[in-house]
């Protein structure tokens, strides 16, 4: 079954720790990492303005704030800072194939990057660029999840998009069970009673509070969100809870 939604003018592009190491077990995969900045321009191409948020699990993730002792709060300082260094990369990756873009920070570092701003977020947007949001929400005890939701929700993007490994939801991992089977439709209801790990419920539940629709699909397909033929979940109080047939195919 296809996924189609109508053709969103503004989007923000969720990417996951796996988006910028892909198959590497820490830091940056280089050639992946080219490749996605190649899409991200292939969508801005379609006349579609985009916000990217990133997440730092791929330089630090909380569990090393846990074995070194390391306080929430601070734990979560060095994961915004570990966010800044992602959105630094990907914004020079990004510049390299021709495609406009800058960073935003929510934490102040002007001597590195710009503070975020709603009105210089919109302002970069109108202009052609692909604005990176990095420094979380700049407070701890909020997730790059719901950091993703609020930039959305600020910046009036018509749908969030999370690119992930696989190719949509599913009630469990298809990596480890044959079984697994795929929702291409799904209410934001019943993604929070299933707790489906797309988001964190937090932020799930305030993308259904606002109306935020949510799309669901395969890093490598993120340029072809548009099109007829796209395989993915598509998350929104007016879907149904649609399971993926195989035999359709």
């Amino acid at each position: 079954m296809h996924t189609i939604f109508p053709k969103p003018k503004r989007v923000l592009l969720k990417l996951s720790w796996e988006a910028m190491k892909w198959n590497y077990e820490y830091g940056f995969n280089g050639e992946f990492i080219h490749r996605l900045a190649q899409k991200v321009k292939n969508l801005a191409q379609q006349w579609i303005q985009i916000v990217i948020v990133v997440w730092g699990g791929n330089i630090y993730r909380w569990a090393q704030s846990t074995e070194l002792g390391i306080a929430r709060v601070e734990g979560d300082h060095i994961g915004m800072l570990a966010t800044v260094m992602n959105g630094i990369a990907l914004t020079n990756v990004l510049k390299q194939v021709g495609q406009p873009s800058v960073a935003l920070t929510a934490v102040e570092m002007p001597r590195m990057l710009e503070f975020f701003s709603t009105h210089r977020a919109n302002e970069a947007l109108e202009d052609g660029k692909v604005v990176i949001s990095v420094g979380g929400t700049g407070n701890p005890f909020f997730t790059t999840d719901t950091c993703a939701v609020q930039r959305a929700l600020e910046l009036h993007c018509d749908i969030l998009v999370k690119g992930t490994q696989v190719d949509g939801i599913y009630n469990k991992d298809p990596k480890k069970h044959e079984d697994a089977f795929k929702f291409d439709q799904m209410t934001p209801e019943k993604a929070l009673e299933l707790g489906v790990r797309i988001m964190d419920q937090a932020a799930i539940a305030l993308a259904l509070d606002n109306d935020l629709p949510l799309f669901v699909c395969k890093i490598d397909d993120i340029d072809n969100i548009c099109a007829e033929t796209i395989v993915g979940t598509y998350v929104s109080k007016s879907a149904e809870n649609v399971v993926h047939q195989p035999s359709s195919q």
